[in-house]
């Protein structure tokens, strides 16, 4: 790891740190662990539904886990996680540079811009390709008169599969990457120059190594969201092991046979938890020498200025424009045929409602556990940080049929109630809170709070004090990260909402089964609209305060 300057460095190797873990306490206090804990049993209620429902399974459920189908479905589920993985990167590193410390055009508009197809459910977006990019879609009716063109290559399987999570999931990457960038101290890049590096080995060499724990987390939530989607898969046609689980709890009388596959899942969610933390390393990204953090200088693009607009506009035209244009199409369409419309004015209320309280919920848990992960590193912290992601990695419908299961046998007080719903988000959707504010806390150097103790603050106090308002940019972004997730949860809506309760998303999914395609058009850019709003107000907020930091 290069030390480009004396007295600084970017990463130190653990048993060089015994020092300030000796002056915060060798214990973590409780108001880390209990939390935490509570995180963990939580996440734990769904194991325990499929290992109930494994444990009797036939021998006939048994052998079917081991057969050549399962294997190959295994395999397709691993190659679908690691290609939206990757493509993801490429596409969020170099957006969260460019709208963070160049001098690109518009860069705040391309910063709003590039993470709203995040708020694009993956049904929604695999039927806008389906549509658009078919063979017979809209693309291929546009060329076909000038062109020629009869018939454009099929999307379906796993090119269209591939392509409709990347490009709805890479703003999970971007946001992590793009607040740890404004965390970097431009010091270590000045001294890589003053060194003679060049801007690109600066930026390799320097900046890179300092991105990868916030590139690790968002890849996770990349890779364990490639994992658990059905939507997509199932109408692109691409047969991974959220398929099967769904097709068997569907088809199947048997579910044991189901609850089986959703074990696999979770086991190979735990290989992807391994190989994020193998990634991540056991460096530290924080700076331990004298010296003091100065504001980011920005840099110029100067030949490549317009090339980089170029690769914005690509990117935000693929994710964005495109399934804009074709919801619009469609609404449009649906209104000239005297297709009616409904106000979604209760949908929308129990949309923000529920999504505020999850996302509020969400980001108080998971504030203490990223300072216990990152400040008390060991067996019990990687037991429970591997714990907290199992929920994420499962399909909706494993989880509401866990709660279902849970809910009228052992809480029959909160059964059919919106808080048994927003329990479920909280187990779905978690780990997105978590990978942000972990990622956050990370950069921040634990001697602050030594420093702060020494002065005579009490453990608790050093953290309220010192530590959490160096996070608040973090804890706004994870909290942002799960309210936009959770706006556009389906499954576990359906089956868990109480009587009556309806929200943007199952208005979307009743409308489009329906065939009313205007009705569904309304509701998914209504949904898109309204989740943009605060996604736009936390962006510009957390830019002011990037550009507050001295």
């Amino acid at each position: 790891m290069l030390n480009p300057s004396a007295g600084q460095s970017i990463a130190v190797h653990p048993t060089q740190q015994v020092g300030w873990r000796k002056g915060l306490g060798n214990l973590p206090s409780s108001w880390l662990l209990g939390p935490s804990v509570l995180v963990a049993l939580a996440m734990l209620l769904p194991v325990a539904y499929l290992i109930l429902r494994s444990v009797g399974a036939s021998e006939s459920a048994w052998d079917l886990l081991f057969r050549l189908r399962t294997l190959s479905t295994l395999g397709r589920t691993a190659l679908l996680g690691i290609s939206v993985t990757g493509i993801s990167i490429l596409l969020a590193v170099p957006l969260a540079w460019l709208t963070t410390r160049t001098d690109l055009p518009f860069r705040r508009f391309w910063g709003v811009v590039s993470v709203l197809p995040l708020v694009i459910p993956s049904y929604v977006g695999a039927f806008l390709v389906v549509s658009a990019l078919g063979p017979r879609g809209l693309v291929q009716q546009i060329l076909e008169t000038p062109f020629g063109v009869d018939r454009l290559p099929s999307i379906y399987g796993f090119p269209g599969a591939t392509i409709t999570l990347a490009f709805l999931t890479y703003p999970y990457i971007l946001l992590t990457v793009r607040g740890a960038i404004q965390n970097l101290d431009p010091s270590l890049e000045e001294a890589a120059r003053g060194l003679g590096h060049g801007r690109w080995q600066t930026f390799w060499r320097v900046v890179v190594p300092q991105l990868r724990p916030a590139i690790a987390a968002g890849s996770l939530l990349v890779g364990l969201y490639a994992l658990s989607d059905f939507g997509a898969v199932s109408l692109l046609r691409y047969e991974t092991f959220t398929w099967s689980i769904y097709q068997q709890y569907q088809t199947a009388f048997d579910r044991s046979i189901a609850a089986l596959l959703s074990l696999v899942l979770v086991a190979l969610a735990t290989v992807i938890l391994l190989m994020e933390s193998w990634s991540r390393g056991r460096l530290k990204y924080f700076r331990t020498g004298s010296g003091v953090a100065r504001r980011q200088r920005v840099l110029r693009l100067e030949r490549w200025k317009w090339p980089a607009v170029a690769f914005c506009a690509a990117v935000a035209a693929l994710s964005l424009a495109l399934p804009f244009s074709v919801l619009a199409y469609w609404l449009v369409r649906g209104v000239i045929a005297g297709e009616p419309l409904f106000a979604l004015w209760t949908e929308t209320r129990n949309s923000f409602y529920a999504s505020g309280i999850t996302a509020a919920i969400a980001a108080a848990f998971a504030l203490p556990f990223s300072v216990l992960l990152v400040r008390y590193p060991g067996r019990l912290s990687r037991l429970l940080e591997s714990t907290s992601y199992v929920g994420y990695a499962l399909p909706g419908i494993v989880i509401a049929l866990a709660l279902v299961f849970f809910g009228a046998n052992y809480a029959r007080p909160v059964y059919q109630t919106v808080w048994l719903l927003v329990f479920a988000y909280l187990i779905l959707h978690f780990p997105v809170a978590l990978g942000a504010i972990r990622a956050a806390v990370l950069q921040i150097s634990p001697r602050l709070e030594e420093a702060a103790r020494g002065l005579g603050l009490s453990r608790q106090r050093a953290m309220l004090k010192v530590t959490i308002p160096l996070l608040w940019p973090g804890v706004l972004a994870g909290a942002a990260l799960v309210f936009l997730v959770t706006m556009k949860e389906l499954p576990a809506t359906l089956i868990l909402g109480p009587l009556g309760f309806k929200t943007l998303a199952t208005a979307i999914w009743s409308a489009s089964s329906e065939a009313f395609f205007a009705r569904a058009a309304a509701a998914a850019l209504l949904l898109i609209l309204l989740s943009s709003l605060p996604t736009a107000f936390l962006l510009v907020r957390l830019r002011s305060q990037g550009d507050r930091q001295p």
